[in-house]
């Protein structure tokens, strides 16, 4: 609201004109366009928008328009990158920018809004006018402020208003006064030739007890003399009243904002008075860094769990992680993934449903105060027998529900009916009642595929209120479902607060699909192609390719309601979780697509992706299409692979076919081929192992150069090196040149428009649905286009050691990542530091020469020393975060090392059935009072000037009661 006494002589006006002023370079056929809430600026129709016109101003591209408004406007609004025809191919991030003009501004005057692009966040405006410093000069002036280039990415400095930072790691520095100034500027100021300037700044990382003044060049700014600056007003959310070169000043001392001063040059020739608005981002600081620690839940161990790592160890962890100097704890998914209810199920990026949390978290110990013996009896017996080396994932699920339901039965009624759960059961009942009438199916049934339920398999809201219905027979079933999902959320809510109030960001894992037998893909069929599968192409994990077999996502119909499902995930895990990974971001770009009827990863191709056209190839003098999508198998290939036996599998898999032999129907495809392998494996026909005729009969099959298109008869997809091929191998010179220089173009040229404007279109409705931290992972084969979209849009990308993203680096050099990244030494779908050093004698001697530098004969054990020295390289990186598996951190002393360092391992990527169940060998109590462990890792934080936790002494006081309520249970 604008102060009445700013301009009290102030005459009635009919119209102000409002200048747009914003700095952004555009690509060809691009413009700038601002669309907002009024009829001026479009009613929020981008079609309707006020498009904006550019200009090169020195280095920049300024794009301004000018509009009259009535007196008193008001308006929300954002800018927008358009095509020529107004379709939108990008917008601002965070929320809409806020604009209110005093109803006193003098008719017919100019206010100009100087605005810079929006990152993932957005300056609320509505405190536009008066909750600024206002400054008034008379003549030409130069005023100088820290204006210029930024030190960190595009994004950066926005990302420290995501939850992670805002309601964690700074939520204890917004305890300042919030300070509205009052109006200075007196009507005989305002006069002809004055200028009128608000500065504003952001600043979230300033302590309690500090100022923050600007100071410039301007007398009015104190001529570069930090005592006769500007002192800034705190307006709340981070923002100060100013803009310039400016920074704290705390008990006599002060420090410069760096990077280049930021300049403002004003002509104030003209007659009329100017009115300058500036929105100028963040302060510019050395740029905040932190350490995390990596750990599946199923892996942590503690005293009171039950076979697993459960969600109230989190706390124990959260105290270990503070005291050790880490900001963050780092979780693999913990969304329900009971498919088969076998061990399979333990692959956390499988999903049941993308919102139900898992069971086998479950702390059943929780789950009352008032427990018969018997119960009490078992739960003992179960913490003895499950206590072992590793994850029995179906005894430990088993006996949690099994104890959970009689717990259940002796208490339904008081939970169902308390307050607490009827309000979780409102705010959650639009995914809790599917996910418990699947369950009831799932088990009544026998099976997940919903497509043999009967009259079930196609879901209605109908069918499903019948399912739910308090008058069926199955009703108690249904509620158990809701009552371990209620207690699931109480215990991980619990353990989420206690992480934010200590200043520790629980960082979760978005999975990139969900199983073909799932929750999601019964409900919401459409947005699924479930003919298809997901996977990855060759790479650093996988030489064959990974097919994890989940369909690929309809992104067509997605779209259709603004991606609605995927908001409502990001909004549950907003629930617990404050910054999270996005499993697999290249998928928002291209997903490697797979038949349904494929079992490994190699024969795919990319969707979306512009496939080479049968006229294209034909011009190229391409045309024996038979030749190059069939399988090339001749019978010195047979006899090559099968040896004598090669006779007995020609007669049984293949069909003599010209000079070559072609697969039998019943056996052209892989799944084909390993059911009819399987049947002479039982039946004893087989020459030799079934593992090794399936694979060499994979080998032939997948002996191909190009990839018919299912749907399009007329489009290809040239095979994943297609040069290792004997079919490539055994063409003309011609035709190999003509085939490796389109393989090379569509693997890496051709699509980076089409997936750049593909991510454009997804992750945006992803990061604007919840204010988490995010972070993608993007290791494997990465288009030129991922990383520029990611630093546009303020994604943190990840960077593993072993697996540079340099193509001629064997090994990262952590001092050279950039700013925007997450550093690791490993992660949990590799080795360990420890395995992967002792796996390679002659890459340890490499690696000891090009990143340690050294000539010596390097240890033949990942000895604690060597450890320290490289997560120590990491730590002093300039990455944002370095997050550390427990694993690799637990290297850091001998005792810790006595476990084989294979058994460390929690993911072979190279196994589709691998079983999850990796489990830390020690427990987190015994850790919490590891001092030397601590303060080992602690000293290596501090001295690289990255951030950790202050512990005060509320807080230790709460990590000592913790730890003693927990050894007195011992």
């Amino acid at each position: 609201m604008a102060s009445q006494g700013l301009f009290s002589a102030a005459k009635s006006m009919k119209s102000v004109k409002l200048k747009f002023r914003i700095p952004y370079y555009t690509e060809w056929g691009q413009s700038l366009l601002v669309c907002g809430s009024e009829p001026t600026v479009g009613s929020w129709n981008v079609k309707k928008g006020l498009l904006l016109s550019p200009v090169h101003q020195d280095d920049q591209l300024i794009w301004t328009a000018t509009i009259s408004v009535p007196c008193q406007f008001s308006c929300g609004y954002r800018y927008y990158v358009v095509d020529d025809a107004k379709n939108v191919l990008r917008w601002e991030m965070g929320n809409e920018r806020r604009l209110s003009i005093p109803h006193l501004l003098p008719e017919g005057h100019t206010l100009e809004l100087h605005d810079l692009w929006q990152v993932l966040l957005s300056f609320d405006s509505s405190i536009l006018f008066f909750s600024f410093i206002q400054l008034l000069f008379r003549s030409i002036f130069f005023l100088s402020t820290v204006f210029a280039p930024i030190v960190v990415e595009t994004g950066a400095d926005a990302l420290l208003f995501r939850s992670a930072f805002k309601d964690v790691i700074f939520c204890k520095n917004s305890t300042f006064n919030v300070d509205r100034p009052e109006a200075i500027l007196h009507d005989e100021l305002v006069q002809q030739g004055s200028i009128l300037l608000r500065f504003k700044i952001c600043c979230p990382n300033v302590q309690k007890g500090t100022s923050v003044y600007v100071i410039g060049s301007s007398t009015k700014l104190g001529n570069w003399k930090v005592q006769d600056g500007l002192k800034l007003n705190y307006t709340g959310e981070y923002i100060w009243e100013a803009y310039c070169y400016c920074k704290y000043g705390k008990n006599g001392c002060f420090s410069l904002e760096v990077g280049s001063t930021r300049e403002l040059s004003v002509n104030s020739s003209k007659s009329q008075s100017q009115y300058i608005f500036l929105s100028d981002g963040m302060l510019r600081e050395m740029p905040w860094r932190g350490c995390g620690v990596a750990v599946p839940m199923f892996s942590v161990r503690s005293e009171d769990d039950i076979g697993v790592g459960e969600f109230p160890d989190l706390k124990l962890l959260v105290d270990w992680a503070v005291e050790s100097g880490f900001h963050l704890v780092q979780l693999l998914p913990i969304n329900d993934t009971s498919v088969h209810r076998m061990w399979w199920d333990s692959y956390p990026y499988s999903s049941l449903s993308v919102f139900a949390l898992h069971p086998l978290y479950l702390r059943v110990q929780a789950l009352s105060k008032n427990f018969p013996e018997d119960v009490k009896s078992e739960i003992r017996n179960a913490k003895e027998r499950l206590d072992g080396k590793d994850v029995d994932y179906e005894a430990t699920m088993a006996t949690k529900l099994s104890i959970a339901k009689k717990v259940f039965l002796q208490e339904k009624d008081l939970i169902l009916n308390s307050s607490s759960f009827h309000k979780f059961f409102s705010e959650n009942e639009d995914w809790l009642k599917p996910y418990a009438a699947f369950c009831f199916l799932r088990d009544f049934f026998e099976t997940s595929d919903h497509s043999q339920w009967g009259c079930f398999s196609n879901y209605s809201k109908d069918k499903l209120e019948k399912l739910v219905s308090k008058d069926a027979l199955h009703y108690d079933t249904i509620c158990f479902h809701y009552y371990i999902q209620f207690h699931l959320h109480l215990q991980l809510s619990e353990a989420a607060e206690y992480a934010r109030a200590k200043g520790v960001v629980l960082k979760g894992d978005l999975p990139i699909g969900v199983d073909r037998n799932s929750v999601d893909t019964w409900v919401y069929p459409t947005l699924f192609r479930m003919n298809t599968s997901t996977g990855a192409p060759p790479d650093y994990f996988a030489k064959n390719g990974q097919n994890w077999g989940f369909p690929t996502y309809n992104w067509e119909e997605m779209s259709k309601d603004n991606y609605g499902w995927w908001r409502a995930r990001l909004t549950q895990m907003g629930k617990y979780f404050t910054a999270y990974r996005i499993d697999h971001i290249l998928g928002f770009f291209r997903i490697w697509e797979l038949p349904d009827h494929a079992m490994t990863g190699l024969i795919g191709k990319f969707r979306p992706s512009i496939p080479l056209s049968q006229e294209e190839l034909e011009r190229e003098g391409i045309w024996d299409f038979d030749r190059l999508t069939r399988p090339y198998v001749r019978k010195e290939f047979l006899q090559e692979n099968f040896g004598d036996s090669w006779i007995l599998i020609a007669a049984n898999f293949y069909k003599e076919y010209l000079d070559r032999y072609e697969f039998k129907e019943e056996c052209n495809t892989e799944k084909k081929i390993a059911a009819k392998v399987h049947s002479y494996s039982e039946k004893s026909l087989l020459p030799e192992s079934e593992d090794k005729i399936r694979c060499d009969l994979f080998d032939l099959l997948k002996n191909i150069v190009l990839i018919r298109d299912p749907e399009h008869d007329k489009s290809f997809y040239p095979r994943f090196n297609l040069e290792d091929t004997s079919s490539f191998r055994d063409l003309d010179d011609h035709s190999k040149n003509v085939l490796k220089r389109l393989y090379y173009d569509y693997y890496f040229h051709r699509q980076d428009k089409l997936w750049r404007q593909n991510a454009l279109k997804t992750l945006p409705a992803l990061l604007n649905s919840s204010d988490m931290l995010a972070c993608g992972e993007d290791l494997g084969l990465i288009p030129a286009c991922v990383h520029p979209v990611m630093q546009e849009l303020g994604l943190i990308g990840l960077r593993i050691q072993r697996m540079p993203s340099e193509p001629d680096l064997e090994f990262g050099i952590p001092s050279q990542y950039s700013y925007m990244t997450v550093c690791a030494p490993s992660c949990h779908d590799c080795s360990t530091l420890r395995a992967w050093w002792e796996e390679d004698e002659e890459r340890r001697h490499r690696f000891f020469k090009s990143v340690i530098g050294s000539d010596d004969l390097p240890p033949s054990r990942c000895v604690p020393e060597l450890a320290h020295l490289i997560i120590r390289q990491h730590i002093e990186s300039p990455s944002m975060w370095a997050i550390f598996p427990l694993q690799d951190l637990l290297a850091l002393k001998e005792e810790y090392m006595t476990r084989p360092a294979t058994e460390e391992t929690i993911n072979d990527p190279t196994n589709p059935k691998h079983y999850w169940r990796y489990r830390v060998h020690v427990t987190m109590e015994s850790l919490i009072k590891d001092k030397e462990l601590k303060t080992t890792i602690k000293d290596l934080i501090q001295g690289s000037g990255r951030s950790y936790p202050h512990i005060g002494e509320a807080e230790r006081q709460l990590s000592q009661e913790t730890a003693a309520l927990a050894l007195g249970k011992q």
